[in-house]
């Protein structure tokens, strides 16, 4: 089946500016389900792969908006500090952080706060951004196919997707962002040093 290229940059534009909304966008793979039920002559992996590029290329965006406005602007000098010490314990553990990184990216679960979360740690965007198109590239696959199969089984429309899954996205939209507050609270030296638990005073 030929590529239909004009489709597919208009979904490459769409999942792009879905990827840098900090909360309540859409998940990516429930909107590339719902494109690719409504036009089927889209190629699914040329489709996935449009999308993870987009997406990748979206929360890196994400990422850096987080480290310009947050942490620069933002975050006072002790928090920075307390950050920077997390920074250099997953930095001497790259394999494991991108490891970790590549099982979330396979996963459903919004990526939003990971990713502002990451921008705050100022860590080369290419410890992230690596694991998380090859995760993604494949979950989107995945994703849609799977959408494709419940629309024909289940009889469905796309808007009761919307139904079926919105409590859950915005909880968990919730859930994710509060979690972002704690993130910088922690003090990281006691956790990974002393290996004992606390706030930052």
């Amino acid at each position: 089946m030929p590529i239909d290229f004009s489709n597919l940059l208009v979904v490459f534009a769409a999942v792009y500016v879905l990827n840098t909304i900090p909360a309540f966008a859409p998940p990516t793979w429930m909107f590339l389900a719902v494109v690719e039920f409504n036009y089927p002559q889209l190629n699914l992996l040329s489709l996935a792969l449009a999308a993870a590029i987009a997406a990748t290329l979206g929360r890196i965006t994400l990422a850096i908006l987080s480290q310009s406005i947050i942490r620069n602007k933002l975050l006072n000098t002790r928090i920075k500090e307390n950050i920077d010490i997390l920074k250099d314990a997953l930095e001497h553990r790259k394999n494991k952080t991108m490891g970790a990184l590549l099982l979330y990216s396979f996963t459903p679960l919004a990526s939003n706060g990971l990713f502002i979360a990451y921008g705050l740690t100022t860590l080369p965007i290419w410890l992230i951004a690596a694991p998380f198109f090859t995760g993604r590239m494949v979950s989107y696959a995945v994703w849609i196919f799977l959408g494709q199969e419940a629309y024909k089984s289940l009889d469905i429309n796309a808007g009761h997707v919307s139904e079926y899954l919105g409590a859950y996205f915005i909880l968990s939209q919730i859930v994710f962002l509060l979690l972002i507050y704690p993130f910088t609270k922690v003090d990281w030296r006691a956790v990974l040093i002393e290996k004992k638990f606390r706030w930052l005073k």
